[in-house]
């Protein structure tokens, strides 16, 4: 049975995007979708009003949230199934709890109650660098959100850590029928110049040279498996974090892997991912290695 593509949902106009974009995404991988929200509603009931009138529950307005969003999605596609459950916990907590049984998890880029200019919320970040499955952050420009470009950007890490993120982007490109772009960047440490008596070749040819024999061999085995995607592979020199950021211009989902270190509790995201999750013109999916 596959596991169900979960949204965490809050009423406020990003996760409203992100059930929108997570409906579509259920319906090209033949997903359930399940739609979560967190409320702790227990710890902030409000008192009677005057003239013996009350406030709607906590609970109550969950529950409006929750059946809102589950009602929207119903009406975006008929065809996908669709659950939802008001969870009265802290959201981050549950939602990393959720990443435990589902294929992916997807949230908006802000809260509610979040600041107006936050460029991402606290409980997308969060989840973000500590879940186990992987995350998408619906953020971008309106043609990256409606996947009008046909383009799916894999920021392509080392063999050895990066083979999920490589199936996943592989997976993503296939059941869109668009191009896969697998980028990977290099540098040439000042010291090493060309006319150094020890270097028999350009070292910045070398460290080309190097950057695409890992990309072959990090796409190797997923190219074998996904035939029908049309890959472009691509080296390019310069900060991973500035080449991939100005390649979401024209791309439907940008993907990046991560790292996982057990016993590590703290944000476990590197300046890459950073960057993108604040500022990429498209989702962000980031995909956590598994041990």
């Amino acid at each position: 049975m596959e596991l169900p593509l979960v949204v965490g949902v809050d009423g406020s106009e990003p996760s409203l995007v992100a059930v929108d974009w997570a409906v579509d995404e259920a319906a090209r991988l033949a997903l359930p979708l399940r739609l979560v929200h967190a409320s702790m509603w227990e710890r902030y009931e409000e008192a009677a009003l005057p003239g013996g009138l009350e406030r709607p529950s906590g609970r109550v307005l969950a529950e409006n949230v929750l059946g809102s969003a589950v009602e929207r999605a119903r009406r975006r596609n008929q065809d996908v199934k669709v659950t939802g459950e008001v969870v009265g916990q802290e959201a981050v907590a549950v939602l990393l709890r959720e990443g435990r049984n589902a294929s992916a998890l997807v949230t908006g880029s802000r809260g509610r109650g979040e600041l107006t200019g936050l460029l991402l919320g606290s409980v997308s970040l969060a989840v973000a660098a500590r879940a186990d499955c992987p995350v998408i952050v619906v953020r971008g420009d309106k043609a990256g959100l409606a996947g009008t470009h046909e383009r799916v950007v894999l920021g392509a890490g080392d063999p050895a850590t990066g083979d999920e993120a490589v199936r996943f982007a592989f997976r993503e490109a296939a059941s869109r029928g668009c191009v896969l772009d697998a980028v990977r960047t290099w540098r040439c440490p000042a010291h090493e110049t060309a006319d150094h008596p020890m270097l028999a070749e350009d070292p910045a040819h070398q460290h080309e040279a190097q950057a695409s024999a890992l990309l072959d061999t990090l796409l190797r085995e997923a190219q074998a498996e996904h035939p029908e995607v049309r890959v472009r592979e691509d080296t390019v020199e310069g900060p991973a974090r500035k080449v991939l950021l100005s390649r979401t211009a024209a791309a439907d989902l940008v993907v990046i892997g991560a790292r996982r270190r057990h016993g590590h509790y703290g944000l476990q995201l590197g300046p890459v991912g950073h960057v993108l999750l604040h500022h990429a013109d498209c989702p962000v999916a980031i995909v956590p290695e598994r041990s």
